[in-house]
């Protein structure tokens, strides 16, 4: 059995997940890094398609995408996504990249293959060389891409899938039957659905491997909560097994869950962690937690460990861009940071952190819905569906039905994030701006390393985290 199949033992469960932070934030070179050093490496499922296709047309430099697709057992399939989107030598700097299809409940064939082989591609090079934790971190939200994504992580062998931004009731039953080679199905949110009418997607391994393929491993799922009573709804109602919780607080990066009054924060919105615990489950908690007091206090309530996410994307390894990376160190180290718990910016209606910096002022050149991950679903008069964004131009929505006041604010965070790694699709000559988003909680920077002359790596990040509390020692 190949290497990437031997999942570690559950008996000895990781003081330390790194966040799995998207768009390719939390990308392979990342989570094999956490993975290497023990604790638990996560890569982002978020838009690893428009990735993996814009990673080919820079000509691949490293030659990590072509090894991974040599890697993938079904050489036609990969073959066809190489044949299509790689470009010898890489485009040219100022042309704009090539666009693969929105994503559609009825996802043609050649769609779904592009989402396997790139979900398989970022756990495959995660877990090469190692035998430690890999998952896999999925956006509730973000539901069309979900099942071909799982098949293609699940062919790698990912250890764990961890998914937050809703209620993912359906997903461990997916994980179950996939697991069987069975066809599987997620209902979706649709805006303005009558009641009576139940949309969904599917999805069948089987037609995607002969019928010689073996089971896979079904990976353990550890859904993110926000509340005491989400994470009893899910240990409870959930169609399959769960394996572990990772316990958010609002401070955390990326989305949030809303606050349950008033448009604020406040202890309300704080989990009781003596009800998570009498769940008996293995729990992590996330969100603020970067430092050895947190992880220390953390296993005295019954926990695990924690989940940390911002310190890893201020790491050597993570995917963000080196210059942003600098610049949010030194915002923070001259006092001048600024973290901005957003309620409009994100098309999810979820609370969304993000980040000024001189890379992302000006005017932004994406009102722009080409990549559509976070569309809505909607239902018209005649039961059909259609799809639209209020970060994208006002009057397409509106011609869509959608009401203007929804656009007000909205950023367009598809583009964005993948400008933030690197990957920014280019308009009129220059690139779209990118998208920052970060924890509330920069204080690990502190007492670690890093800035112009040299960030910190994973391995520091880890060696900080498991350091002594009283000692308050940060890496060499």
């Amino acid at each position: 059995m190949e290497d990437r199949f031997k999942a570690p033992t559950a008996s000895h469960w990781p003081s330390i997940i790194q966040g799995g932070m998207g768009a390719g934030v939390s990308d392979w070179r990342l989570a094999r890094a956490v993975a290497k050093a023990g604790q638990m490496g996560v890569i982002s499922g978020t838009a690893l398609d428009t990735i993996l296709i814009r990673r080919l047309q820079d000509g691949d430099p490293d030659g990590a995408m072509r090894r991974a697709l040599g890697a993938f057992p079904y050489r036609e399939m990969a073959e066809r996504i190489l044949n299509e989107w790689y470009t010898e030598g890489g485009k040219a700097p100022d042309a704009p990249y090539r666009l693969k299809p929105l994503p559609e409940v009825e996802m043609g064939r050649l769609d779904e293959e592009l989402m396997i082989v790139a979900n398989f591609a970022e756990v495959y090079l995660a877990k090469e060389g190692h035998d430690g934790w890999v998952g896999i971190n999925l956006l509730e939200k973000i539901q069309l891409p979900t099942l071909p994504s799982l098949f293609g992580a699940m062919l790698a062998g990912v250890d764990v899938v961890i998914m937050g931004g809703g209620i993912p009731l359906a997903i461990p039953g997916v994980l179950d039957e996939m697991a069987q080679l069975r066809p599987v199905a997620l209902k979706l949110h649709v805006v303005g659905a009558d009641r009576s009418h139940e949309h969904k997607v599917e999805f069948h391994p089987g037609t995607h491997v002969p019928a010689s393929q073996d089971r896979l491993k079904r990976p353990c799922f550890f859904p993110v909560v926000s509340s005491e009573t989400l994470a009893k709804t899910l240990v409870r109602k959930a169609s399959g097994r769960v394996d572990g919780l990772i316990v958010e607080h609002y401070s955390a990066g990326g989305h949030n869950a809303p606050p349950r009054r008033d448009g604020a924060y406040s202890d309300r919105d704080v989990c009781s962690l003596e009800k998570i615990a009498a769940l008996s489950l293995p729990f992590w908690l996330a969100g603020g937690c970067a430092s050895p007091e947190s992880l220390q206090a953390a296993r005295s309530t019954g926990a695990e460990g924690v989940q940390v996410g911002s310190a890893f994307a201020c790491s050597k390894e993570s995917g963000i861009a080196t210059s942003i990376k600098n610049e949010i160190i030194e915002q923070y180290r001259s006092g001048r940071i600024k973290v901005i718990t957003d309620f409009r910016a994100s098309p999810t209606d979820y609370p969304f952190k993000r980040l000024e910096l001189k890379a992302n002022k000006g005017a932004d050149a994406c009102r722009v819905c080409d990549l559509g991950y976070l569309r809505h679903i909607f239902e018209k008069e005649d039961g059909t569906l259609g799809y639209r964004c209020p970060a994208a131009p006002k009057k397409n929505y509106v011609l869509k039905g959608g009401r203007p006041e929804d656009c007000e604010g909205r950023r367009c965070l598809c583009n964005g994030l993948l400008a933030t790694i690197g990957l920014g699709q280019i308009r009129r000559g220059r690139s779209v701006l990118p998208l920052v988003t970060i924890g509330d909680d920069l204080s690990f920077l502190d007492r670690l390393g890093g800035g112009a002359s040299a960030l910190p790596t994973a391995g520091d990040v880890i060696e900080y985290l498991l350091s002594s509390p009283e000692s308050g020692r940060a890496p060499n």
